[in-house]
């Protein structure tokens, strides 16, 4: 996940276009002819986009856009040192 990439996606597409694209990855991601480094990149995308719902449901409860980019990455990295 990188925060420049998540911060790019939350700030130019609404929350419906993210959901989209996250669902035609997913099915893109089912074809048997896609190879592993194709594979890691389609999920390095919906990573990515998923945080940007997130960080997009951080604002919608009132937090600024940087504390909500902060706090999702600080809620990624808690996760990962367990």
């Amino acid at each position: 996940m990188k925060l420049p990439v998540i911060k790019q996606i939350q700030r130019s597409c609404s929350v419906a276009q993210i959901e989209t694209a996250i669902t035609v990855l997913e099915n893109t991601s089912e074809a048997l002819s896609l190879k592993e480094e194709e594979l890691n990149a389609i999920g390095e995308l919906i990573s990515n986009m998923c945080g940007a719902l997130e960080v997009h449901e951080l604002i919608a409860s009132g937090m600024s856009e940087k504390d909500a980019g902060n706090t999702f990455m600080k809620k990624v990295l808690g996760s990962i040192d367990q």
